[in-house]
């Protein structure tokens, strides 16, 4: 019998899933199943967080191979791939407990973080990431429609550029230079401004 809606992937039962696509004469049913759940969740997680691009290409040439050619074989390598994938993004959404973070400042670290640095800069960043979101929400994101004036949308743009190049409350120095900290101030803003037309934000609002 074909399923009838799609599976929550946060109380998945792998042994009972196994066993339904094992004794589905319909295998693709239970891999389509499977695959909107997967991409539910998956676009939840780029929203919160849009540098986890590399697993929505992972998803898009898992899925592409699969349709490439759906003999039993195939159908089956795609199964166990997407099951594994569940696992990854289970591990992946919590990363950010992993780190002392939410998802709300795991994504402003993601941003902030370049490869080579020390752990003292690492623990360094997550702070910055930290206090500047609390700073642009106490204040500078909570102006009506920020996102429509210019002038709004410069003062949020100084702010962050400011804030991350202060040697009381910025990105570590030397690892960041000048060029790196305007680098940085344009990510971040790119990403309040998609992420913040108000406060709270509502792609965590319901984290």
């Amino acid at each position: 019998m074909e399923p009838s809606e799609p599976y929550d992937i946060s109380r998945i039962d792998f042994d009972r899933l196994r066993q339904e696509f094992a004794d589905n004469p319909y295998p693709r049913t239970t891999v389509q199943t499977l695959k909107q759940a997967i991409a539910a969740r998956l676009q939840r997680l780029l929203e919160q967080n849009p540098q986890r691009t590399n697993f929505q290409q992972y998803y898009e040439e898992l899925i592409a191979e699969y349709n490439r050619e759906k003999d039993r074989p195939t159908i089956e390598a795609t199964f166990d791939a997407l099951l594994e994938f569940v696992q990854e993004l289970d591990e992946e959404s919590r990363r950010a407990l992993r780190e002392g973070l939410d998802e709300e400042t795991l994504v402003i670290y993601d941003l902030l973080y370049k490869p080579d640095l020390t752990a003292a800069d690492m623990q360094r960043i997550k702070e910055v990431a930290v206090e500047l979101l609390a700073a642009l929400k106490v204040e500078k994101l909570r102006i009506d429609h920020w996102r429509d004036k210019e002038a709004t949308r410069d003062a949020v743009r100084i702010a962050i550029h400011n804030f991350l190049w202060s040697d009381a409350t910025g990105l570590p120095f030397p690892s960041y230079d000048e060029i790196e900290v305007a680098e940085k101030t344009t990510a971040v803003f790119q990403h309040v401004y998609r992420a913040y037309p108000t406060v709270p934000s509502p792609y965590y609002v319901a984290a």
